[in-house]
Order: C-alpha cells, then sequence, then structure tokens
C-alpha cells in the first residue's frame, strides 16, 4: 500500500485531478452563462458536460502510464484502450443525460403541492402540434407591447383554427419566456411537439417579425422567416405564417380553413391598432393582472367602440366588445341593469356583418350564457363556435360549463377535460373540474383536482377555500380547519377565506370565532363559487343569534334586511338578495315575509334552470323553513337537494352537525333521510 502511494506522489495524479476538475466546473459555469444569453440549444451543452466527464478518466490514464516519465507518446494499444474508453463512457453518459428523470405524481390529494406540473408522457404528444411563445418586444417604445401580444394571439387564433393541428392556448403559453432556456421541458409541460417563437419590432409605419419553428423534441429548426412590412400588411403575414407552420407540420388545410386563415378583419389600420390595444386590455382583465377591472373595463369597452366608429364593418371588434360586456356582468364588474341588452346588439352586429364569424358565435352564446341564462340557446352558438375553432380551450369549457348548469350527469366533466389538454398551464380548468366533483358528491376526486391546480398556481386563494369546502362536506372537519388556518386572509380583498372561516365557526357552534372572523371583513362577503353575496350585517346576526345576544342580533338582523331591500332593486342582484332576505326575516321571526322571500328566489331560479345556483336558493328556503316551523316542506327540499348534484350545498357530514338543522333532528322523517342517505353514499 505504501509504494501505491508512492507512485501516486510521483505521478502527481491527485493534484492533476484537482485541476482537472476544477477548470472543467469554472469552463462549463461559463459556457452556461453564455449559452443562457445566446439560446444555445441543450444539447450543446449536454455534450460539454460529456466530454468534460470523459476526458476526466483521459487525464487520469495518462497521469498514471506517463506521469513517471513525463513522456507524450503513446502507445497503439492505449489509444485503442482510449476509444474504448470515449465509446462507450460517452454512449452511457449521453443515454442517461437524455433520459428526462421521472416526475412524480401525487398519489394522494396533500402530496400534490409542488408547482412543477407533471410532464405529458412522449408518447402521448402527437407531432402536429404546437405552442406560441409570446413574442419578444424588440421596439425601442415598451408601450408597444400590446402589438406583440396581439401580434402572437392572432397567429396563435389563425392556427388554433386547422383542424389537424393541436394548439395551446395562450393562457398557458404566456407563463413562458420568449425563449426560455430549456425547450424541451416547456414543451412536454404543454404538451406539444413543436414550438414557435418570435420577436416584433414596431417603428415608422413598418413592422419587423422574426420568427422560428423548432422542433423541441430534437431541438432542430423546421422553419424560420423574417418579415419587413408596413403596417398595413400584418393580416398577410399572419395568413402567411399559419399557412407556413401547417406545411411545415405536414398538417391538412381544408378549404373553409384556408378561407378564415386568409380573412382581413378590418382595411383601416388605425381601427386594428385600437382594438389590439382593447385585447390586451382585456386579457389583463381576464387574468386578474389589473388592480382595478372597472376601470380596466370601461377601457377597453371604450377601445373596441372606438374601432368601431372608424370601421362600422369590424365584426370582429363587435364580437369582442360584445363578449366584454357579458363577462363584466357576469363577473359583477358592471352591474348596469342595460348591458345585457348592449351585448346582445353588439353580437347581433358582427353576425350581421360577418354571419360565419366564430367569434361573432362565440360573443352570442355568452349573451345567452351570461345574460340570460338561456342553457340550450347558448350551446347551440358554442356548438357552432367549436366547428370553427376545433383548438379553442375557452369554447370547450364554456360547453362544459354551460352542461354542468343544465345538470348533466357528466356535469361538464369530459369538456373541461378536453379543454385541459389545450390549456395545460391553465390552474382554472382542474379547479372548475374540482368543482363539478363537489357537486357530484365525489370529494375525494375534487381534492386530487384541486390539488393540480394549486400545483399550476399555488396562490390561488379560491381554489384554496374550495379545496376546504370540499374536505368540509366531505367530513373532513380536522383537515379543514388547518387548511382554512394557512389561508392568509390579508390576501383576499373579497372577503372569500372570511366567509369560509365564518361558515365552519357557524358550524362547530362557535358563535365568538365565528364573529371574529368577520372584524376585518368588507361590508359584502363574495362567494364567487356559489355567485352569491352576503352581506355582514346577515352573518352578524346569525352569530350574535347563536351566541343567545337578542337585542344586538335583531339590530343587526334589520340592518341586513335595509341592505338587502336596496340590493334586491337591481335586476342583477335581485334573486340572490331575495333568497338572502329569507334569512334576515327569519331571523326577526318574520314568518310570512321569510317564507314568501325564499319562495321568490326558487321561483325565479329553480333548480330545474340552473342546478348550481337554484341549489342554493332552494337550500337557502328550506334553512327559513326549518327555523320558521315548517318542518315538512324543509325535509322534502333537502331530499330534492340530495337528489341533484348539489355538493356545494349540503352532505350527509353537514345535515348531521350544522346547527341549522337541530329543529329538523327529532323528526323520524329526517333522522330516516340521513339514514338512508349515509348508506347510499
Amino acid at each position: 500500500m505504501s509504494e501505491f502511494w508512492q507512485r501516486l506522489r510521483e505521478r502527481k495524479l491527485v493534484q492533476w485531478s484537482l485541476a482537472y476538475v476544477a477548470g472543467a466546473f469554472a469552463l462549463l459555469q461559463g459556457i452556461d452563462v453564455v449559452a443562457q444569453r445566446f439560446g444555445w440549444p441543450d444539447s450543446i451543452e449536454r455534450a460539454l458536460i460529456i466530454a468534460a466527464c470523459v476526458g476526466f478518466f483521459i487525464v487520469l490514464l495518462l497521469t498514471w502510464y506517463h506521469g513517471e516519465r513525463g513522456a507524450q507518446r503513446v502507445s497503439g494499444t492505449e489509444l485503442l484502450l482510449l476509444a474504448l474508453l470515449l465509446g462507450i463512457g460517452g454512449g452511457l453518459m449521453w443515454g442517461f443525460a437524455g433520459t428526462p428523470r421521472p416526475v412524480a405524481v401525487a398519489s394522494t390529494p396533500s402530496a400534490a403541492t409542488s408547482p412543477v406540473a407533471p410532464l405529458a408522457p412522449a408518447a402521448d404528444i402527437p407531432a402536429k402540434s404546437i405552442a406560441v411563445l409570446p413574442f419578444d418586444n424588440l421596439s425601442d417604445d415598451k408601450a408597444n407591447a400590446y402589438f406583440a401580444t396581439g401580434m402572437q394571439d392572432e397567429i396563435l387564433t389563425r392556427l388554433a383554427g386547422i383542424r389537424d393541428l393541436k394548439v395551446i392556448s395562450r393562457t398557458s403559453t404566456e407563463q413562458y419566456a420568449s425563449r426560455p432556456p430549456n425547450l424541451k421541458i416547456v414543451a412536454e409541460q404543454l404538451g406539444v411537439a413543436t414550438v414557435l417563437e418570435g420577436s416584433v419590432q414596431r417603428a415608422d409605419g413598418k413592422v419587423r417579425i422574426n420568427l422560428q419553428l423548432i422542433d423541441a423534441r430534437s431541438d432542430t429548426h423546421l422553419w424560420a422567416q423574417n418579415y419587413d412590412r408596413d403596417l398595413k400588411d400584418v393580416f398577410a403575414v399572419q395568413s402567411d405564417v399559419a399557412e407556413k407552420v401547417a406545411d411545415a407540420l405536414k398538417a391538412q388545410l381544408l378549404p373553409a380553413e384556408s378561407a378564415r386563415i386568409a380573412n382581413v378583419p378590418t382595411q383601416n389600420p388605425e381601427a386594428y391598432d385600437l382594438y389590439l390595444k382593447a385585447r390586451y386590455l382585456f386579457n389583463q382583465l381576464q387574468t386578474s393582472s389589473t388592480k382595478d377591472p372597472v376601470v380596466t373595463g370601461k377601457d377597453a369597452a371604450n377601445l373596441y367602440r372606438r374601432a368601431i366608429a372608424i370601421d362600422a364593418e369590424f365584426a370582429l371588434a363587435y364580437a369582442w366588445l360584445s363578449y366584454l360586456q357579458s363577462y363584466l356582468h357576469w363577473y359583477g364588474v358592471d352591474n348596469s341593469p342595460d348591458i345585457v341588452e348592449a351585448a346582445q346588439i353588439n353580437a347581433k352586429k358582427a353576425l350581421a356583418v360577418q354571419p360565419g364569424l366564430p367569434e361573432a358565435h362565440l360573443a352570442m352564446g355568452y349573451v345567452h350564457y351570461w345574460g340570460h341564462r338561456d342553457y340550450p340557446a347558448a350551446l347551440s352558438e358554442f356548438a357552432v363556435a367549436r366547428a370553427n375553432l376545433p383548438n379553442n380551450a375557452e369554447v370547450l369549457a364554456a360547453i362544459g360549463y354551460v352542461i354542468r348548469r343544465q345538470g348533466n350527469p357528466t356535469f361538464g366533466i369530459p369538456e373541461m377535460r378536453q379543454a385541459s389538454l389545450l390549456d395545460p398551464r391553465n390552474s382554472l380548468l382542474p379547479r372548475e373540474i374540482a368543482d363539478s366533483f363537489v357537486s357530484l358528491r365525489r370529494y375525494y376526486e375534487a381534492d386530487v383536482e384541486f390539488a393540480h391546480s394549486l400545483a399550476i398556481f399555488p396562490g390561488d386563494i379560491e381554489a384554496q377555500v374550495q379545496r376546504v369546502t370540499g374536505r368540509i362536506y366531505s367530513g373532513d372537519i380536522a383537515s379543514a380547519e388547518r387548511m382554512l388556518a394557512a389561508i392568509p386572509v390579508e390576501m383576499d380583498p373579497q372577503g372569500t377565506v372570511s366567509l369560509m372561516r365564518f361558515r365552519l365557526h357557524m358550524l362547530l357552534r362557535q358563535p365568538d370565532a365565528a364573529l371574529a372572523a368577520l372584524a376585518h371583513a368588507p361590508d359584502w362577503l363574495l362567494a364567487r363559487f356559489e355567485h352569491s353575496a352576503a352581506p355582514v350585517a346577515l352573518l352578524r346576526a346569525q352569530a350574535l343569534a347563536m351566541k343567545g345576544d337578542t337585542a344586538a342580533s335583531r339590530t343587526a338582523f334589520l340592518e341586513a334586511v335595509q341592505l338587502l331591500q336596496e340590493a334586491r332593486q337591481n335586476p342583477v342582484t335581485e334573486v340572490d338578495a331575495l333568497s338572502h332576505l329569507g334569512l334576515a326575516y327569519a331571523g326577526l321571526g318574520q314568518k310570512q315575509a321569510a317564507l314568501e322571500s325564499g319562495r321568490a328566489a326558487v321561483a325565479r331560479l329553480p333548480i330545474s334552470r340552473d342546478v348550481i345556483v337554484g341549489a342554493y336558493n332552494l337550500e337557502r328556503l328550506a334553512r327559513v323553513e326549518a327555523q320558521v316551523g315548517e318542518t315538512d316542506p324543509a325535509i322534502d327540499h333537502l331530499r330534492q337537494l340530495l337528489d341533484v348534484s348539489s355538493g356545494e350545498t349540503l352532505s350527509i357530514a353537514t345535515l348531521r352537525i350544522d346547527p341549522v338543522w337541530d329543529p329538523l333532528r327529532k323528526d323520524p322523517r329526517f333522522q330516516q333521510l340521513i339514514a338512508e342517505r349515509a348508506e347510499h353514499d
């Protein structure tokens, strides 16, 4: 052994090894910085790492055999050994480096909290699939970001109309850099084989667009093109890109698809520029990246109107203005009584100018869906839009949402899953799938989907609160308490967290804790997952009544009645106000007024018309009936709710412990109902 160490010292093997490792590490660090700056493909870095590793063994071999003598000549036998070492070692390391590491997918709901989405199996990724990444804005004026985004969006829309392609939605692609360092991982996360990268530079009425289509699997360029055009010629660029990409991917173009790709929405560059600015603001509104939705919504609507004023035949602008107005109405951003009518007028104008425009049918579908709750009419319009926009995830999701509201046994889950394949980084879709599972009382499956949604967007307060809801209705109160306590209430200006904490404490008969949950809440607490807003005065009154403070609770109930009477004057909030008024009147002991309000809400929006919101109205009526002594109709309505998909309103677990049902507990029919359903569940 002493002779072996002596020979090591003579050959300076350790010194050479350390020197080589330090030098190789420094070199690779420098190369990594350069590669990121210049967008080198990963294959170059992998090859250099492999060469450095194999070179280490060569240094060891040469140092051992020639360190003593200082000889530089290598014999033929040694050359053969070196060649074998290079071949075997390089092949093994290349195979190891080229094999992606498996990503663990949570087998239980509690484990699925990583922000990294699972990678799509390579075998499941179709060759004719593409993601259009955000385009770099190279303009000197950074305010031109809207134009670069608009070019990406318009090219993506044209590609999405090709049935033979799989095209990923902008909601997913916008989460990545224009030129990500690891394109292969991005493509696997998005489930595509190819990626379109680009940059846009705009100045003095001219535009320069540089594009390249890359096969992410082999990191090779399939097609690249530079366009230097006048602004008025951007439509020709968009059409040419769509055709060239389809040709490169060997996608079949049907005649109708070619016509849509070549369509020019307006001949006026100024109108088109205003349209792109409006779309940019609307995108911010939809992704909640604006601080003031009311102002952003108004600004976007005004830009659309200005575009239409310049070009009265601009059908696409009419369609998107209609869509925006329906959106503002549904999400409570604009409660103007005439906004739905305005949305319908603009959708009709779009269809009159261009009857086959799919975006116009999409807009009209939302007028029926969000404006009138006319679900059959909405599905009819969405079907037309889907036929012409086969890769549009939003159309698929909208169909799923409407099917869910109709009480279809599938609850729209298949359509939402299809949408999620085209929009895999959109956390809203698994969250909506989870909601459907909750309504179906399939709480474990719902929890898995909530975990998936939060893996994509861990900061989604609404998904966290809805996940707590599912845990409560499944009967897992302990974990619901832990999860709810971990949600920061200061990150929830709408009061969703405060509302859920209040409900949980009331469920557990803790009125003081329920009141504490309302301490810093806004005047109205919004529960968007049930499309409902409750005045804090009503909730405070209920907690005070549970506590036994009769005088204080009466004052709070009277305050709630006044607020709700004002809210019912607006057609947009009338039904919801009536439903909550029933609870307020019941708290005041005004039986007849309570029953009339609750029944009026159910009559205006019954389960037969909307199974989701209708179920909430019916559940509140059952609460009123239980409180005022109408036991038989209360139990009948509970049975009706358990017969339909209304797992977000009540469950066997909550029926057993919720104090609101205490007046029914000794009734044999109520006990029999729980026993029957518990056995069924």
